[in-house]
């Protein structure tokens, strides 16, 4: 059985709240859940505690946090590209409290997998990485998505066809809708260091283990999928022997329903223990 317990730390001489899960015996080997924002450290339908909770069953110590602005955090409100001071703090409390523990893996969810991977290859006790739908939107992969996947799974719908039939269906709007996306996923990329590209280089110098877990209707994770497809060093990177990838049909961007949270608390479980 594993026991949970309050932590209270500092971050910029703000408080940070935080959850413990120690198992009885526990691994040398720890996770760090990094929420996407804005969100707690309880997640969306509890999907952070149940997962905590699974690996804390089979020998993992968890932690849980709210970074500062968050849940029961003192502080402003930021976004992923602004809490690396919070994870900075929460990694070293996580280790403090659990003396015994060697190394530790993060675990994020949306843009807390990319935050996470942005910080992970400048601390050595980090040696692996869980994303889960990693954040990687721009206006181009945004408009390539949705053209891609929902006007054509639209189409393929015979739904879609009667209402059209029926005359219940906003024509114009949505031609204008398909326009608009159109042009934006035929526009060059305007910044200068696009968040893909980012992503990319934060994996290629982290040299730990790296865990990706999909969702296949997930509009997000669907835009990462593109990014093989479209660029070759994105090809070779996630084809190294440290990455592995994961996909689970059907699932929505939160893995919302048990059957779903289920199949990545296993996946998590057996790929942290086998490495």
């Amino acid at each position: 059985m594993a026991h949970e317990r309050v932590l209270r730390f500092l971050c910029q001489g703000c408080w940070l709240i935080g959850i413990l899960h120690v198992p009885d015996e526990p691994l040398t080997r720890g996770v760090l859940i990094v929420t996407g924002g804005p969100q707690y450290r309880v997640g969306s339908h509890r999907q952070f505690v149940l997962l905590a909770r699974h690996l804390a069953a089979h020998q993992v110590p968890v932690m849980r946090f709210d970074y500062r602005g968050m849940g029961d955090s003192e502080g402003d409100m930021r976004d992923f590209e602004s809490i690396q001071d919070d994870l900075e703090a929460a990694i070293s409390e996580f280790f403090c409290t659990m003396p015994a523990m060697q190394e530790v893996v993060l675990w994020g969810l949306c843009d807390g997998a990319t935050a996470a991977a942005f910080h992970a290859w400048s601390d050595p006790r980090i040696t692996g990485l869980v994303l889960a739908n990693p954040w990687v939107r721009t206006d181009q992969g945004r408009a390539r998505a949705t053209l891609r996947h929902y006007y054509l799974e639209r189409v393929r719908d015979a739904a879609f066809w009667r209402k059209l039939a029926s005359g219940g269906f906003g024509f114009r709007r949505a031609l204008d809708s398909f326009r608009q996306l159109a042009q934006a996923a035929r526009q060059p990329m305007a910044q200068i260091e696009p968040l893909p590209e980012r992503l990319y280089q934060a994996l290629e110098r982290f040299r730990g283990q790296v865990l990706i877990i999909l969702s296949g209707a997930d509009l997000g994770a669907r835009e990462f999928m593109a990014l093989p497809r479209r660029h070759a060093h994105w090809r070779e990177l996630l084809a190294l022997p440290r990455v592995r990838q994961a996909v689970i049909p059907h699932a929505n961007h939160t893995f919302a329903r048990q059957v779903w949270r289920d199949e990545v608390a296993a996946i998590c479980t057996k790929w942290i223990k086998t490495w």
